[in-house]
């Protein structure tokens, strides 16, 4: 049986983590259960020892998974199992994934695998604070060649001071919240939200978050020797090279590259002028037997000439491939209210990066439900990303949004929702579609997300602008350049991609992911000042377009009021399986919800017709109005009968408008009297306390004759209330019907 081995240890932060291996998932190639508190993740990793025909990358994927019966729930779906994965846990997925590629050999190309399943969970614990030391851990178990160990921890700042994976509660006091990832060495992911916090703050929380993470890398060795060392690392080789060949191929078109990049050419034409240079190359082996494994080595090593040579270029003299300088933004245009049938909309152009971006503004039904172990519940707030082919001149089947989509999406939604007001009543749905796209399209959603925001009339406290910043090292020479604003082709061939969101006076979100060793803070330093200051660039820009929020929403926003009312009221809102309601709706052209909360009843009314808003809010005030005798009501007959009339004084409450209560003279008869839907005013004059039945008067609106001799009541000088006995009562309430 194979020997079971833990470690565990204190982040300071109270908690104690345990790793352990050997009982769980024995097959695998490496394997682990972390363990805090009630919360346990299994990761496990599996590697083919041979990469499939044709491969030149590494083939890895990384999922993330919570099982439902971890949090003590069955699944809602219609087969009652795990589907696919939900946002969340696509959203950790690529965290883990952006913190282990870089760490593989570049000749590495096996199919490889990371799964990572919450199979228990403290509601208070959050699980993602420790995904990446499971997955690390079960990669430096295995005998994979992965160049780790790393970590990831979530660095929080509460009352003022940094917490490491804080709980659930912790976080909610929090200014800063943001999942850092990295070796012993260096830092190669951080993804996070903060509330406007200065570039120096930024960088003290990174330092934090790495010093957690390389106790936590110590732990992985410590385990390592427990068992007698790592395992040596498998033989591998999945690369076909030809020395002579790629000395050739970089000698002979590396002057052509260079004049390409010199070029300032667009996107598409240094892009074609690329693939010239390589294809007239290639010809050479025409009609060669072993035409198409040369052509494709060359192709590899061709590659490599255009990442040197760009780099070189930018190092040497500090020119970028479209000639701006490195902290230069490229030329941007603005447009709001472009769409006038959208709620809020905006167009941001950033060279050759383009967001159309709209806003649309709905009530509570139109929250987004979610159903996921650890997230279970509503959001209203959703920002969606969609990058289709076109935008990049290609064409391929439109299969829905991918990990790409979700995850700049989500960056997007984290640098806006900061600023907005906390009472906004509305259900709010940002749409970015990209329409052209050369570098940073998800800063382009925040900018254009920030203006569309504004001129819908939601009242965003200040405007928010993104820039993406990219890195050129020479580990030779020691030189870099840090870039602003980067293109497609810098980020492709870049060591460093820093997205850095925030408005005029902080930092409200950020995306990092480096893939150099040996990053110095001074860089990061050096790229957080210089985001700064095109991110001001990028902010006056904008308000070229948009100062500040529109002061009215446009007239063809829906409106909503919000009622609060007493907990016995709602059932009369409703009514008898939604009849009520649903009138209601019908009848005004309204959307209207009720939820308890606190033993309160809240309504919400969601109406684009102010007349149907005001006809909808009379309406339910008039259901949850208590009617007081002596009151003067304006009635509409509902029912004629013999002996009198019921009048609708108040929405849902009819009384008895008796026919000795018409006039002062005597009326013989109903007939003739009224017709239904004749309106007029009545006085409430008697509630009955035993039956809740209301008695209205119209004669005691009217001037009493001169003279007149009110004559005694019949039911009385007959010795019997014999009208309501024999005609049905005083009145009646039609949210709870007729009263016996």
């Amino acid at each position: 049986m194979t020997q079971i081995f833990k470690t565990s240890f204190d982040t300071g932060n109270g908690q104690l983590i345990e790793i352990e291996t050997g009982k769980l998932a024995r097959q695998a190639h490496g394997s682990c259960v972390v363990k805090v508190g009630k919360t346990m993740l299994l990761a496990t990793v599996v590697s083919n020892y041979e990469a499939r025909e044709g491969i030149d990358f590494l083939p890895l994927s990384v999922d993330y998974q919570e099982k439902f019966a971890a949090v003590g729930r069955i699944p809602g779906s219609f087969l009652r199992r795990e589907a696919r994965l939900s946002d969340y846990e696509i959203l950790i997925s690529r965290l883990v994934d952006r913190c282990l590629r870089p760490l593989f050999p570049e000749d590495y190309h096996a199919d490889t695998q990371v799964m990572i399943t919450l199979i228990s969970s403290d509601e208070n614990i959050l699980p993602d604070s420790y995904v990446g030391l499971a997955a690390s851990t079960a990669l430096m178990l295995s005998d994979i060649p992965f160049q780790g160990p790393i970590s990831e921890v979530r660095v929080a700042r509460i009352d003022g001071k940094f917490v490491v994976n804080p709980t659930k509660d912790q976080l909610a006091k929090a200014d800063i919240d943001m999942l850092v990832g990295g070796t012993a060495h260096d830092l190669n992911m951080v993804e996070g939200e903060m509330a406007e916090i200065s570039e120096t703050e930024f960088l003290e929380a990174l330092k934090f978050g790495h010093d957690a993470i390389k106790m936590q890398c110590a732990e992985q060795h410590k385990l390592l020797e427990m068992m007698g060392g790592r395992k040596p690392v498998r033989e591998y080789s999945h690369e076909d090279n030809d020395e002579d060949l790629k000395k050739r191929v970089i000698a002979e078109t590396s002057a052509d590259i260079r004049k390409v990049c010199e070029s300032r050419s667009s996107k598409g034409e240094r892009t074609e002028a690329f693939k010239n240079i390589i294809n007239e190359w290639v010809k050479q082996f025409e009609g060669n037997e072993d035409q198409a494994r040369l052509t494709a080595l060359a192709k590899k090593y061709y590659h490599e000439a255009e990442y040197n040579q760009m780099r070189a270029m930018i190092l040497e003299n500090g020119q970028r491939l479209d000639g701006r300088e490195t902290t230069q933004v490229r030329q941007i245009n603005c447009d709001v209210d472009y769409l006038p049938a959208a709620h809020g909309s905006a167009v941001f152009t950033r060279g050759e990066t383009q967001s159309l971006t709209t806003v649309t503004l709905g009530g509570k039904l139109d929250e987004q439900l979610l159903d996921a172990p650890m997230l279970h519940g509503t959001s209203r707030l959703m920002l969606h990303y969609n990058f289709p082919a076109f935008s990049t001149g290609e064409s391929r089947p439109n299969r829905g949004p991918g990990r790409r989509e979700i995850g700049h999406g989500n960056l997007a939604l984290r640098g806006l929702k900061a600023m907005l007001p906390k009472d906004v009543p509305y259900v709010i749905r940002i749409v970015s579609d990209i329409l052209e796209s050369n570098g940073s399209s998800s800063m382009a959603t925040v900018c254009a997300g920030s203006m569309a925001l504004m001129d819908s009339g939601i009242q965003l406290r200040k405007p928010v602008g993104g820039i993406a910043m990219g890195l050129i090292t020479d580990e030779n020479s020691g030189k870099y350049a840090v870039l602003s604003d980067i293109l497609g082709d810098e980020d492709h061939l870049g060591d460093m991609d820093f997205k850095v969101v925030g408005t005029k006076d902080g930092i409200t979100a950020c995306q990092m992911d480096i893939k150099i060793n040996g990053l110095k803070w001074e860089m990061v330093e050096k790229a957080l000042n210089q985001a700064k200051a095109g991110r001001l660039h990028i902010l006056g820009e904008m308000d070229k377009a948009i100062t500040s929020p529109a002061a009215e929403m446009k007239p063809h926003t829906p409106r909503i009021e919000m009622l609060i009312i007493d907990k016995e009221f709602i059932g009369a809102v409703i009514g008898p399986g939604g009849k009520i309601i649903q009138d209601i709706q019908a009848r005004t052209g309204t959307t209207i919800s009720i939820e308890e909360r606190d033993g309160k009843g809240y309504v919400e009314i969601l109406s684009a017709d102010g007349d149907g808003m005001n006809q909808a809010l009379a309406i339910v005030k008039g259901i949850i109005m208590v009617p007081e005798e002596g009151t003067v009501y304006q009635g509409k007959v509902k029912n004629i009968m013999d002996f009198g009339a019921f009048v609708e004084f108040l929405p849902g409450k009819d009384g008895l408008l008796h026919i000795s209560e018409i006039s002062w003279e005597r009326v013989p008869t109903m007939e003739g009297v009224f017709k239904e839907g004749d309106t007029f005013e009545v006085k409430l004059i008697e509630v009955d306390k035993k039956t809740g039945k209301y008695r209205l008067s119209r004669k005691a609106l009217l001037p009493k004759p001169e003279g007149f001799v009110e004559r005694e009541p019949r039911e009385k000088r007959e010795g019997g209330d014999r009208n309501d006995r024999n005609r049905g009562g005083g009145g009646r309430d039609r949210d709870r019907g007729p009263r016996h």
